[in-house]
């Protein structure tokens, strides 16, 4: 996801109900590498997509600390 350099990234709050969303973009440091592309929430885990693997990778929520804000 080459867009890195355009992502506002804001803090995952792990403490809400809803932490990320489906479409939403996240990383473990804000414009790091990988940022990952949800597909999908199961649970306190998250189904994700990047450009370095074939297909989706399941990834529990608490590696990450960051999303791209919402506009």
């Amino acid at each position: 996801m080459a867009l890195s350099h355009a992502i506002e990234w804001v803090l995952v709050d792990h403490a809400a109900e809803q932490p990320v969303e489906v479409g939403d973009v996240v990383s473990a440091e804000a414009g790091g590498m990988p940022i990952y592309r949800v597909l999908g929430v199961e649970g306190r885990a998250l189904r994700l997509a990047d450009d370095r693997h074939d297909g989706a990778q399941v990834i529990p929520l608490e590696r990450f600390r960051w999303r791209g804000a919402h506009h």
